[in-house]
């Protein structure tokens, strides 16, 4: 019996995919591999795990992994309008507004956003009076991700050919119109994979708003895990929190993919 057929799958177009069968058989064996990989890198450590020890925080964990989703999703939403802003007024005919956002996107995109968080929290937000800690890392992670949000969107409408705009104007359709019904449309496409890689990155940059004392999901396993000297046991849980959090906008990703594809 040939075992080729259970690992080994073509990629040329018209071939057939894989069955759920063998799908699911190749999941599993890979699951299986990488947890022998840590269960003996961990045997190999003779470290004991001490569960108990964090156990009694549990509600730590619980409270910073709500605060991590809350911030993550107002984030996300406002880098989403920032992004698609600014996006658009580099096409603008506004100079002064074209070159502001070209050095927005440059300032941010080349500083680290751990200063930016120090800079802003300290020195910006202090200056106009914004106090709120939650409100403020809200607007940082927002500007931050807002800027590589840009330059993805302004990827996928600059993606769109000119033929086409072209073919919009002829047939009477308003600038408005070209970008809701020709643009948009053949851009989401072509950002949606950039777009996923960057809402996941959002929700893991989250996690430096604990330098300013912001009771997340970070910042909460940091305290339990000074209060128990249980690194592993406190550091654990928070990769399993984030994961939660990153691979369901993964596998959304992949079926608005299939549902808006295309043939070019």
């Amino acid at each position: 019996m040939s075992w080729s057929r259970y690992f080994v799958a073509s990629n040329e177009p018209g071939a057939p995919p894989p069955s759920v069968r063998v799908r699911v058989l190749n999941f599993i064996a890979v699951i299986l591999a990488i947890s022998l990989v840590f269960y003996l890198s961990f045997h190999h450590l003779a470290y004991k795990m001490r569960w108990n020890s964090i156990y009694q925080y549990r509600q730590m964990f619980l409270h910073g992994w709500l605060a991590t989703i809350l911030i993550s999703l107002a984030a996300l939403g406002l880098s989403t309008i920032i992004g698609l802003f600014f996006a658009l007024a580099q096409r603008s005919q506004f100079l002064p507004l074209r070159y502001f956002s070209k050095i927005y996107i440059e300032v941010v995109r080349g500083t680290p956003l751990l200063v930016q968080i120090l800079v802003f929290f300290y020195v910006v937000f202090d200056a106009i009076g914004v106090t709120n800690r939650y409100l403020a890392g809200i607007l940082i992670l927002s500007f931050f991700s807002g800027a590589y949000l840009s330059e993805i969107i302004r990827a996928g409408i600059e993606s769109v050919g000119k033929s086409q705009l072209e073919s919009a104007r002829a047939i009477g359709l308003t600038r408005s119109q070209t970008y809701r019904y020709v643009i948009f449309p053949q851009a989401l496409r072509q950002t949606l994979p950039p777009l996923a890689g960057q809402f996941v990155s959002l929700i893991k940059d989250s996690s430096l708003l604990s330098v300013i004392s912001i009771s997340e999901f970070t910042w909460n396993a940091q305290a339990v895990s000074s209060l128990t000297y249980s690194a592993f046991e406190g550091y654990l849980p928070l990769a399993a929190g984030y994961l939660v959090l990153t691979l369901p906008i993964s596998l959304w990703t992949r079926h608005l993919e299939k549902r808006h594809a295309y043939e070019t």
